[in-house]
């Protein structure tokens, strides 16, 4: 039985990892090397106000995001631990596709940080938002959302603990979004007032465009270990796949399920989520998971691993 590593994307808008921060030199010696790389301070990284300015916000998040990510996989593999395949969603993907061998961390945090340098739309485009659709079992989400213009289908969350609804991300224009959500019943589409990023919609191309020639000149490589897309139903085994993925990242709908049905299908029977981005106890998965973000969290993890008689794989070392 193998063991997967699964990261989470968005930006937070609370910090996560200080506890963990303080507790583990391993995780101090990286947000160290993180800084440098980014030009960040530690305390941005950790625990700090996000920038204002949307793109900036939005680049600064990402940084902090994948630091505390690749610090649990450090922390963890000071204890023996090691995933057999990876998987994750947006920026999780592309910590993922990192943590497999197929580009360096540097490379990573310094797109990252490149990416908050990118030209906003202009002041008159349409203000951009997301929203969340819970969708009864049973009912498709163009039931809800029809053909409405300026309203995307930008993300799977896959049904919730219970199995009563499916989870769904959608992204686009602020308007279209909350006309949308006070025409259906409470509750069933909730904007999100802290998202003023159409994420994983065509709104989105701009910054695509801006950050293509960037992804054209990093180097990618085939991935070390299983990699399972978030935007295809497929597993990622060359570094042109991969380069496609962070090409794609930013404008094309993302999945969770076909994450993890695409781990396990490749034999995970425990799944590690890594960081804070996916709240604990909200989805349902077709293995049991452990969320990592706290200390405590790891005893659990090595109990349950343990437990589950999960197989440990010798690890690959991506500094």
């Amino acid at each position: 039985m193998a063991l997967g590593y699964l990261f989470g994307g968005g930006v937070g808008t609370e910090p996560h990892g200080i506890e963990l921060y303080q507790a583990y030199p391993v995780m101090r010696d990286l947000y160290a090397r993180i800084a440098e790389w980014s030009e960040l301070t530690v305390g941005q990284l950790l625990d700090e106000d996000l920038p204002k300015e949307v793109e900036e916000r939005q680049g600064v998040g990402s940084v902090r995001e994948a630091a505390l990510a690749l610090a649990v996989h450090d922390i963890l593999a000071e204890h023996d631990l090691h995933p057999a395949v990876l998987g994750g969603l947006s920026l999780g993907a592309m910590t993922a596709s990192t943590l497999s061998g197929a580009l360096e961390r540097r490379a990573l945090i310094e797109m990252l940080a490149h990416s908050r340098t990118v030209t906003p739309p202009p002041a008159d485009a349409p203000v951009q938002g997301m929203a969340l659709a819970f969708v009864p079992a049973g009912t498709e989400i163009t039931a809800l959302t029809g053909d409405r213009p300026g309203v995307h289908l930008s993300g799977d969350f896959g049904p919730t603990a219970d199995g009563a609804a499916a989870i769904m991300m959608l992204s686009g224009e602020r308007a279209a979004l909350e006309a949308l959500a006070a025409e259906l019943p409470p509750g069933l589409v909730t904007p999100l007032p802290d998202r003023p990023i159409a994420a994983h919609s065509p709104l989105r191309g701009y910054f695509r465009a801006f950050m293509a020639p960037y992804i054209d000149a990093m180097s990618f490589g085939a991935p070390e270990l299983p990699l399972a897309s978030c935007l295809d139903r497929k597993l990622l085994v060359t570094g042109e796949d991969v380069r496609d993925l962070f090409h794609r990242n930013a404008t094309d709908p993302i999945s969770v399920v076909d994450v993890y049905t695409g781990m396990k299908e490749q034999g995970v029977r425990l799944g590690l989520v890594m960081g804070g981005s996916i709240p604990d106890g909200i989805l349902r998965f077709p293995f049991p998971v452990v969320h990592v973000d706290r200390p405590e969290h790891i005893e659990q993890v090595l109990t349950t691993v343990y437990e589950l008689g999960i197989e440990i794989t010798e690890g690959r070392s991506a500094r």
